[in-house]
């Protein structure tokens, strides 16, 4: 769970400092803008009864959030941004297909042997972050603290189920929710940042029930990884 991001002085400088015969120009109307890039650990939220979690589920996160300070310091922004990521979650779910409709199985070790199974999205999100910082135009190492929301576009999905006796591939999932958002909130000092997810609305859409139970896959996303800032 990471982030990259670099300060951008978008306005010429309109301050300067003279000592020892060093001019010092200081930009006294500096933005934080920047490029992102993180890693996550993805957790299922609110899972369907007898499904769990195996192996490592993880998410990559990459984009550009512009910078809007709301205050005369410039320590408090607003920002907002676009970006790409890929989730992955590893999971006892089964999602196959018979003819044009789609099922869901909880697998069971005992009765079925498998490698793996898991089920991905790809998606284009938009950040919108309240924004503090201990910056100033003249310093990159500081702490931050950003808390928002981020909506997310599924532009793509897939499953894959790989076992000894066959492997089940799907792509474009009916089920799987377009639009997704969820709170964020990231910590850190300088090029890194803690950084937490989660989802306020379902992964799945109501009409995708487990098999053998009226029970809906629902589901929610829980990201937790490490934000990495270029400045």
């Amino acid at each position: 769970m990471a982030c990259f991001a670099f300060c951008q002085n978008k306005k010429p400088p309109i301050a300067e400092a003279v000592k020892n015969d060093t001019i010092k120009v200081i930009d006294t109307e500096y933005r934080e803008d920047q490029f992102y890039a993180g890693i996550t650990y993805n957790l299922l939220g609110a899972k369907p009864s007898g499904v769990s979690q195996s192996g490592f589920s993880s998410g990559y996160h990459f984009g550009f959030i512009r910078d809007f300070p709301i205050n005369q310091r410039r320590n408090v922004a607003i920002g907002v941004g676009l970006g790409v990521t890929s989730n992955s979650y590893n999971n006892t779910l089964l999602i196959s297909k018979a003819g044009s409709k789609l099922s869901y199985n909880v697998l069971n070790d005992e009765d079925v042997s498998y490698d793996k199974n898991k089920f991905t999205n790809y998606a284009f999100e938009l950040p919108i972050e309240f924004r503090w910082r201990t910056s100033t135009a003249t310093s990159y190492d500081f702490w931050r603290i950003y808390t928002g929301l981020k909506i997310g576009y599924v532009v793509y999905s897939s499953t894959k189920f790989q076992s000894g006796e066959g492997d089940i591939q799907l792509s474009g999932v009916e089920d799987i929710n377009r639009f997704q958002y969820g709170l964020t909130f990231s910590a850190g000092y300088s090029n890194i940042s803690f950084y937490i997810y989660y989802g306020l609305n379902k992964m799945f859409k109501p009409e995708a029930i487990v098999s053998g139970s009226q029970e809906p896959v629902g589901m929610n996303a829980i990201k937790i990884g490490l934000m990495f800032y270029i400045l």
